[in-house]
C-alpha cells in the first residue's frame, strides 16, 4: 500500500526534526562544552571569576564600584570609569548592576540642564555638565587640576542664553539679556552666588531661575581658560556603552598611583608596577586601546599590599 504524498512530506520533516535536535540540541553543545574544559579555556568559560577565601569576590570581565554605602570612593581602591548600569531605586547608587545594564543616551549637543522648579536632587544634568562635575570630584580625589574647557569652576557647564534680535541666520545682534542657564543664583545676602561670566557682549549675565525655559535664546558655550590638555582622562567622567566596562585608561590609573599608595603605606613606584602588570596592550597590536584591568588590580593589591587603615 503506498502512502499518501502528504504522510511521507510529514514523516520526512518528522526525520528531519529527530536528527537536527540531536545535532543542534545535544552533539554540538556537548562539543562546545567539552572544548570549554580544555586546560587554558575553562577558567574564562566559568567566567574569570575571582575568589578569596572561598568566596566570590567577583570577575576579572565585569567591573564593579569601589566604593562606601554612600557612594564616596575608598581611597585605598583604584576607581573604574562611571556607570550608567543601575536600579532605578537606587540601590547601587554607582551602577555596575548586571542586571541592569545601559548607557545614558546623551550626545554633544546636551548641554543645558534641567533645573527642577521646586526640589535639587530632581534637577536633571545635561551630559556637559556630567562630565565637569565628574571630572572636579576626580581632581579633588586625585589632588590634581580638573578643570575642563566650557566648565565653570562650580563644576556645570558653563554655557549661556542670548536673549535678542536675530539675524536671517538666526543668530542674535543685539543682546538684550543673557543667563547662565546651568546656574542657579544662591538667596546667601552674605555669600551671594555669581554666574561664572559677569557680561557677554555688554549685557550682564544673570543666574538662571529653576523652572524657567531658556529654549528661546541662543544657546552659547564659553570655552574658559582651562587647558584642553587635562590630567583627568575622557574614561574618567564618561561611562562605557554597557556600564560595565572593568578596565580603564593607563592615564586614568596613572593619576590614582599616589592616592593608593599613600593609602596603603607602601612606595609609589610598588603599585606603580602593579599598575603595569596588569596592562593589556591593542588587541591583534592594533585594535582598540592600552587598558588596565581594575577589578584584577584591586584584587591583586589586597593580596600583596593589605590595606590596614
Amino acid at each position: 500500500m503506498r502512502m499518501s504524498t502528504w504522510i511521507r512530506q510529514h514523516l520526512a520533516a518528522l526525520r528531519a526534526l529527530l536528527v537536527l535536535t540531536v545535532i543542534t540540541g545535544i552533539v554540538y553543545p556537548a562539543v562546545v562544552l567539552g572544548v570549554s574544559q580544555i586546560p587554558g579555556l575553562k577558567d574564562k568559560a566559568d567566567g574569570s571569576l575571582l575568589t578569596r577565601d572561598g568566596k566570590l569576590v567577583g570577575s576579572s570581565l565585569i567591573g564593579q564600584a569601589f566604593t562606601d554605602g554612600k557612594g564616596n570612593a575608598l581611597v585605598q581602591y583604584f576607581q573604574t570609569r562611571p556607570s550608567n548600569s543601575a536600579p532605578a531605586d537606587g540601590s547601587i547608587p554607582d551602577g555596575y548592576d548586571p542586571t541592569n545594564t545601559s548607557f545614558g543616551n546623551m550626545g554633544p549637543e546636551s548641554v543645558v540642564d534641567t533645573l527642577d522648579a521646586t526640589d535639587p536632587k530632581k534637577d536633571k544634568l545635561s551630559l556637559l555638565s556630567t562630565v565637569c562635575s565628574r571630572s572636579q570630584a576626580v581632581g579633588q580625589l586625585e589632588g590634581v587640576d580638573g578643570s575642563r574647557p566650557y566648565c565653570t569652576s562650580g563644576g556645570v557647564g558653563a554655557v549661556l542664553a542670548v536673549m535678542g534680535d536675530r539675524d536671517s541666520h538666526g543668530l542674535v545682534t543685539h543682546p538684550t539679556q543673557v543667563i547662565s542657564v546651568n546656574e542657579t543664583c544662591s538667596t546667601d545676602v552674605k555669600n551671594p552666588a555669581k554666574p561664572f561670566q559677569d557680561a557677554y557682549e555688554g549685557v550682564k549675565v544673570e543666574c538662571a531661575k529653576r523652572g524657567e525655559d531658556y529654549s528661546a535664546g541662543q544657546i552659547v558655550p564659553i570655552r574658559g581658560d582651562a587647558s584642553s590638555d587635562t590630567p583627568v582622562p575622557t574614561d574618567a567622567v564618561t561611562a562605557s556603552g554597557s556600564g560595565l566596562d572593568p578596565q580603564i585608561s593607563p592615564e586614568y590609573a596613572a593619576i590614582q598611583v599616589a592616592r593608593v599608595a599613600r593609602a596603603r603605606n607602601v612606595s609609589t613606584d610598588q603599585i606603580r608596577a602593579l599598575v603595569d602588570a596588569h596592562r593589556s596592550g591593542r588587541v591583534l597590536g592594533f585594535m582598540g586601546e592600552p587598558t588596565v584591568d581594575v577589578v584584577e588590580l584591586n584584587y591583586d593589591l589586597d593580596s600583596k599590599y593589605p590595606f590596614k587603615g
